[in-house]
């Protein structure tokens, strides 16, 4: 589905110490140790790593134990690093087996409005009210985006306050210890949650604890039949359950945000993605959005994927 006919109606707006250098023959086991490192959260001293380009890419490899990984060769840090040269916006890009505590980073986008993909944790305030039911609201929330039914579930929930308190209590439930949902309209055209600010790592850090969730399974099943105008960036990988939202700030130019997890076959894998074109068009956001995506799809293979922990 091409970018291009999305609708705007649904929508919002439519070398630290420990540094060791080894040689071009040593690159691939390096390669193995960094993709471990990308997806299988094997090390828990710090949350997040950000990855950089190596010195020099074609002979050696970088490898650090502090907080920067250099870019191997081949690996998906090596090709977001040239793939986002020509990306002509910023982008940011998340990715962490779900259930775990490590992500990866990547990019030069880090924070910004949630716009639309704060509505899957309000749903989820909605339901759990609800004792655990799903609501028309809720479905067309999920499904097609709907600001309106959006709007039903924030009023469900009672006063502005009580409503953010719902919500955020939901993000701490699923560890995004450090996002406090608006209650305040800081822009008169827009309710206040989807102005709620939200990292790309803290909506990582949601998104791979959300299949753990209680209720989790029914509103994720909602996430599966996601309307035929939003079927681009991860929609267009096989067994993944998705949201997306956009927007645009003051100036006009669109923000595109999108999460997803992907199911393989050595589990869940958690996804974030935003990106603003140079242009600040919302095609050409979502334009990135879906070359990240594809840039996830090649390399999903040397991912390993997580499950939630088991309740003993």
């Amino acid at each position: 589905m091409r970018a291009s006919r999305v609708q705007r109606g649904g929508e919002e707006n439519p070398a630290p110490p420990g540094t060791v250098t080894v040689g071009q023959q040593r690159v691939r086991l390096a390669g193995v140790v960094l993709c471990m490192l990308l997806a299988a959260a094997c090390s828990r001293n710090s949350d997040s790593l950000a990855v950089s380009p190596s010195a020099d890419a074609a002979t050696s490899t970088t490898m650090t134990t502090g907080s920067v990984v250099a870019a191997l060769p081949g690996t998906l840090a090596a090709d977001f690093v040239t793939l986002q040269s020509t990306l002509n916006g910023h982008a940011g890009l998340a990715i962490m087996p779900v259930g775990a505590d490590r992500m990866v980073t990547l990019g030069d986008w880090t924070t910004g409005p949630a716009w639309a993909t704060i509505k899957v944790p309000l749903a989820l305030a909605v339901q759990a009210a609800n004792s655990g039911s799903i609501t028309p609201s809720m479905s067309t929330a999920m499904t097609e985006s709907d600001n309106s039914s959006a709007d039903v579930l924030w009023q469900a929930l009672g006063s502005a306050d009580t409503a953010a308190k719902a919500v955020t209590a939901v993000l701490r439930q699923a560890d995004d210890q450090k996002t406090t949902v608006s209650s305040s309209r800081t822009r008169s055209d827009y309710p206040p949650y989807v102005q709620t600010g939200w990292a790309l790592n803290d909506q990582l850090r949601f998104v791979s604890h959300l299949p753990c969730l209680p209720n989790a399974d029914a509103m994720l099943a909602l996430l599966n039949k996601v309307a035929w105008n939003q079927q681009w960036g991860l929609a267009k990988l096989e067994n993944t359950q998705f949201k997306s939202g956009w927007g645009a700030d003051t100036n006009g130019n669109y923000l595109v945000r999108q999460f997803g997890i992907i199911t393989t076959a050595s589990g869940q894998i958690a996804v974030a993605i935003a990106a603003q074109a140079n242009s600040g068009t919302l095609d050409a956001g979502t334009q990135i959005v879906t070359k990240l995506s594809d840039l996830v799809s090649k390399h999903l293979d040397e991912q390993v994927g997580g499950t939630c922990p088991k309740v003993h």
